[in-house]
């Protein structure tokens, strides 16, 4: 094969890559467009509501009875961590018992 020949075939192979590169590209951000970045939060789907009682798991907080470690919920926050009234800080879900 001539090496003009040679060019021409790998030319046309790497404008075939990038146009289906570029394709694939502009597909993703088209899918990508239309789905919302965060689901809207359900009032039915949250774990904690304000004014429940939540309680800490006995490994954060060793050495300390059940009433030790429950608190108030004071706020839901969009993140899905709480404010609690007795203890400072945002705290997640996974900080505390399963409600039964």
């Amino acid at each position: 094969m001539k090496k003009g020949t040679k060019r021409l075939l790998g030319g046309i192979a790497l404008a075939a890559g990038a146009v289906g590169a570029a394709g694939a590209f502009i597909k993703k951000n088209k899918r990508m467009g239309i789905q919302p970045l965060r689901p809207a939060s359900k009032a039915e789907n949250v774990w904690a509501r304000p004014g429940m009682t939540v309680t800490f798991r006995a490994e954060l907080m060793p050495g300390r009875d059940r009433e030790a470690r429950t608190a108030r919920v004071k706020e839901l926050l969009p993140s899905g961590r709480v404010l609690l009234h007795e203890v400072a800080g945002e705290h997640a879900q996974n900080e505390f018992d399963a409600i039964r």
